[in-house]
C-alpha cells in the first residue's frame, strides 16, 4: 500500500482538557506526527465566562474550544508529520461522553446566542457534570414502576452523566432553554456536523448514552411520566443512526479551510473516546476487556452473548464493533483522585523535594509508596471522589479513607488511593464474570500507563496478566483506524485494527505473595463498598444534601 506519497488518516481526540490530532500511516499504523491544543476555558465548573457562579457538581464546556482544536491542532499535526493534505484520505473524531449540548436546527449551540449566553443550561454539559442525579434517580424509579425492558441493558441504573438525565435537568430548571433546544446532540456528532455540514448520529453514543435499544428510544408515555413536557424529547435526538467505521460525509469547503485539509476528504462517523480505543488496542475479540485509564477509567469489552450485568454502563449491539455485543463499565475518578492527593494531601516540603530531584510530585509519591509492603500503610480507601459509575451507579457517593493516624504520610494516602482504584476495577471484572460474561484478557491504555508501579498494583490486585496499548495516543489512533475503514482502505474495523493497532501482551504479571495479601485487603474494601454504597449507611448522601443547602 505504501507509495512515494503514502496514504494517511487523521484521528482527532477531544478530551476533558484538550484535543489532540494524530497523523497515522494507513499501511501499518505508524504515528507520523501529532499536536495538542489546550482548551482555553478548560472545564467550566465554578462560573460561566461572564462570571455567573455555578452550583456544585456542574461541569460545562465552551464549543469554540472544540473548534479551535480543528483550527490549530490538525494543521500542526500535519506539519509535524511532514505530510501534505493530498495524502490524507480520511479524518475521524472521538469525544468524551456523555458530553452533550443543546443547539438550534442548524447546529448553532444555544450558548452562542446572545439571548442565552448567561444561561448555564445553554452550555454543553461535560461527561462529569453530575448535578442531574435527582433526574437520574427519577428515570430509574419510573422505569422500574412501568417495567421498561431497556433498564436491564444498563445494569438496572441510568447515570446522571447521560443524555436523558441531563436533558431532564434542563427542562426542570430552565424550561426556556429546553424549549429553544431544537436538537440535543452528543459533542462527537456535533463536531462531525461542523466538518460535513450535515447532522449525523452514531450508533455508539445513542446506545450507551441515549437509551436507544432494539431500534427504539423510550416511548412518549414513559417520558411524560418523568415530566409532561418531556414527552417530546425524542424529537430532539431522533435521527438515523450510522454504523461505526462508516463514512458520515465529506469535508466541506469551510471545514477544509479551518483544518487545512482538502475539501471532499472522507469524514468518518463519530465515536466515543473509550470505545474507539478498542481498535487501537486490538481488543475487539469477545472476552477481551480494555481499561482506558486517565482522569477516569472506562472499561470496554465485546461478547457474542447478551447478559444483564448489574451496574454496567450499558450493552449495545454493534456498539463497539459490528457483529458483537459491546459492554461498557467505568470508574468516574482515577487519575483525578491521584491529582487530588497531590493537590490537597501533599505538604510543601514534598513539592520542594520533587523539584530538587527534578521529578514530579506524582513521581516522588510513587517512589516513596513503592517501598512499602502491601498493607504497610494501614489504610483503606473508597475511590468515590467523583461518585461511583460502576457497579453502584451513584454519583452522590463520595470518597472515604479509613485508618488514618498521626503517623500517616502523604505516600501512604497516595498508595491507598491507587489500591482503591484497582479494587474498583476488580469489582467490575467480578461483576461481569458473575453475570456470565467472563473476562479472558485484560488490557490497559491511557495516560496512567506511565506509572509502572500503579500498573503492577493492578496486576497484583486483579491477579492476572495485564497487557498494554503501546501507543500513548490510543483514542486518536483508534479514530484514525476508523477513518481508514471509512475511506475504504480496509474492509472492516477488525482488519484495520490488526494492521494498525498496537498491543503488547503480558507487560505486567502478578506477584503471587502480593496477590494473596491484596485478596485480604480487597475483602475489607468490599465490606466498606457494600456498607456505604448499598444502603448500610447513607451518610454520604446526607452530607451531600447538607452541602447543597449552603
Amino acid at each position: 500500500m505504501m507509495t512515494d506519497t503514502p496514504a494517511v488518516t487523521v484521528g482527532v481526540d477531544f478530551g476533558t482538557l484538550s484535543g489532540r490530532a494524530l497523523v497515522v500511516a494507513v499501511e501499518d499504523g505508524r504515528e507520523l506526527g501529532s499536536a495538542v491544543h489546550e482548551y482555553t476555558h478548560g472545564v467550566v465548573d465554578r462560573a460561566l465566562p461572564g462570571g455567573i457562579d455555578l452550583p456544585p457538581d456542574w461541569a460545562l464546556q465552551i464549543p469554540q474550544d472544540w473548534r479551535d482544536v480543528l483550527r490549530f491542532a490538525v494543521p500542526r499535526a500535519l506539519a509535524a508529520a511532514g505530510v501534505r493534505s493530498a495524502q490524507v484520505i480520511g479524518i475521524a473524531i472521538d469525544f468524551t461522553a456523555c458530553t452533550v449540548l443543546p443547539t438550534t436546527w442548524d447546529g448553532t449551540p444555544l450558548s452562542e446566542l446572545a439571548a442565552f449566553a448567561t444561561r448555564a443550561h445553554a452550555y454543553p454539559k461535560l461527561w462529569r457534570h453530575h448535578a442531574a442525579q435527582p433526574e437520574a434517580d427519577l428515570i430509574v424509579e419510573r422505569a422500574e414502576e412501568s417495567g421498561q425492558s431497556w433498564l436491564g441493558r444498563y445494569g438496572g441504573r441510568i447515570s446522571s452523566e447521560w443524555q436523558y438525565a441531563k436533558a431532564l435537568q434542563v427542562l426542570r430548571e430552565d424550561p426556556q432553554v429546553y424549549a429553544a433546544a431544537d436538537r440535543w446532540i452528543e459533542a462527537a456528532d456535533w463536531i462531525v456536523w461542523q466538518l460535513t455540514g450535515a447532522e449525523n448520529r452514531n450508533l455508539c453514543t445513542a446506545g450507551y448514552k441515549g437509551i436507544h435499544q432494539d431500534g427504539h428510544y423510550p416511548d412518549t408515555g414513559y417520558l411524560a411520566s418523568l415530566h409532561p413536557d418531556f414527552a417530546d424529547f425524542t424529537g430532539k435526538v431522533d435521527h438515523p443512526l450510522s454504523p461505526l467505521g462508516a463514512a458520515a460525509g465529506k469535508l466541506t469547503a469551510v471545514a477544509a479551510e479551518l483544518t487545512g485539509l482538502r475539501e471532499g476528504t472522507v469524514v468518518a462517523v463519530g465515536n466515543v473516546d473509550a470505545h474507539v480505543t478498542s481498535a487501537a488496542a486490538q481488543a475487539l475479540d469477545p472476552g477481551h476487556m480494555l481499561a482506558i485509564m486517565g482522569t477516569s477509567t472506562c472499561h470496554i469489552m465485546n461478547s457474542d452473548v447478551l447478559a444483564e450485568v448489574p451496574g454496567m454502563c450499558g450493552v449495545v449491539r454493534d456498539g463497539v464493533v459490528p457483529g458483537l455485543w459491546g459492554y461498557e463499565a467505568g470508574q468516574s475518578g482515577v487519575g483525578d483522585i491521584l491529582a487530588w492527593a497531590v493537590r490537597a494531601a501533599t505538604p510543601y516540603e514534598y513539592a520542594a523535594e520533587a523539584r530538587r530531584l527534578g521529578i514530579t510530585t506524582h513521581e516522588l509519591l510513587t517512589d516513596k509508596a513503592a517501598a512499602q509492603p502491601v498493607g504497610g500503610h494501614g489504610l483503606l480507601a473508597l475511590d468515590w471522589h467523583s461518585g461511583n459509575r460502576s457497579v453502584l451507579v451513584d454519583h452522590h457517593l463520595s470518597g472515604l479513607l479509613v485508618g488514618l493516624t498521626l503517623d500517616t504520610r502523604p505516600e501512604d494516602i497516595y498508595r491507598a488511593l491507587i489500591e482503591a482504584t484497582a479494587f474498583g476495577t476488580r469489582t467490575i471484572v467480578e461483576a461481569f464474570t458473575s453475570a456470565g460474561v467472563p473476562v479472558t484478557d485484560f488490557t490497559a491504555a491511557g495516560g496512567l500507563l506511565k506509572n509502572r508501579f500503579l500498573m503492577q498494583i493492578y496486576s497484583d490486585v486483579l491477579n492476572r496478566p495485564v497487557n498494554v496499548l503501546t501507543s500513548e495516543q490510543g483514542p486518536a489512533l483508534g479514530a484514525a483506524i476508523h477513518a481508514a475503514v471509512a475511506a475504504g482502505a480496509y474492509p472492516d474495523i477488525h482488519a484495520a485494527s490488526a494492521a494498525m493497532g498496537r498491543l503488547e501482551r503480558r507487560t505486567y504479571t502478578p506477584d503471587a505473595a502480593r496477590a494473596v495479601a491484596y485478596d485480604r485487603l480487597y475483602a475489607e474494601y468490599r465490606t466498606l463498598h457494600d456498607h456505604f454504597g448499598r444502603g448500610g449507611n447513607s451518610v454520604m448522601h446526607r452530607l451531600r444534601a447538607l452541602r447543597a443547602q449552603r
